[in-house]
């Protein structure tokens, strides 16, 4: 699942705007909360939406969370810091249940690990890889729901999010080959571990045999049939006769 929120800053008191100030959080005279939750399961085309009803987020979280909790693995940029985070503070304020962590993947963290860009940002990612960037927007969409519960407002910002949410997936399936994984797609979709942990093809290519500086012998693979993803993974030695003792049983039932 690919996701995204959109939040509400918190309403306070000051009396001054300015640099270096300090405002404690007795100034908060109404909390930050949620205002939508987007989402797609991978190779879906419907991006579904969740908003608050008038600054209250029980309803969202609780919906959300019944989704997010069939997820093999939920992706997100800066997932991991931000969006579940902000999910499970909400759900402990509504008594809602949120595991203590999420089966997950963060772009913005594979990112930083495996490449180099002048910016980790997704939208500056979309458009250095030729998917198009976020759609423009101002400070004003959130005054406009926040202040004004202004319905038009409210479907630009689930327009908005949903846009964000489909160039996830979109960078997300370009960097896949490159980075690592965070569960084995294949062992998910019911297929043995010399699978590819991407994108869970079972017909992966031989590239060669590594020998480990213990001794040990583990093989390159790569996932290069026409319809996976081209990454390169390694499985053990072990791994690798189960597939060949796979693929021998296959040959003597096909005859």
């Amino acid at each position: 699942m690919f996701y995204d929120i959109e939040t509400s800053p918190n309403i306070g008191l000051f009396w001054q705007p300015g640099y270096k100030l300090t405002i404690s959080h007795d100034n908060i005279i109404q909390e930050r909360a949620i205002i939508c939750i987007c989402y797609k399961w991978e190779g879906q085309k419907t991006v579904h939406s969740v908003t608050w009803d008038e600054g209250c987020d029980k309803a969202a979280l609780s919906t959300f969370m019944e989704e997010a909790l069939k997820a093999d693995e939920l992706i997100g940029h800066n997932g991991d810091n931000f969006d579940e985070k902000w999910i499970r503070t909400r759900c402990l304020l509504h008594g809602i249940s949120c595991p203590p962590k999420l089966q997950s993947l963060d772009t913005l963290k594979k990112a930083r690990t495996h490449f180099r860009f002048n910016s980790n940002r997704l939208d500056y990612i979309g458009k250095f890889l030729g998917l198009g960037g976020k759609i423009e927007t101002s400070y004003g969409l959130w005054k406009d729901i926040l202040l004004k519960n202004c319905p038009k407002a409210m479907a630009d910002m689930v327009k908005y999010c949903k846009k964000d949410v489909e160039l996830l997936e979109d960078v997300f399936h370009k960097l896949q080959p490159y980075i690592t994984n965070n569960h084995h797609a294949g062992v998910a979709g019911g297929f043995g571990r010399y699978s590819c942990p991407a994108c869970g093809n079972d017909k992966p290519h031989y590239n060669r045999k590594i020998v480990t500086k213990a001794g040990t012998i583990r093989h390159t693979l790569q996932c290069s049939d026409r319809q996976g993803c081209h990454k390169y993974f390694t499985v053990s030695n072990q791994v690798w006769l189960q597939k060949l003792e796979a693929d021998y049983l296959e040959s003597q039932s096909a005859k």
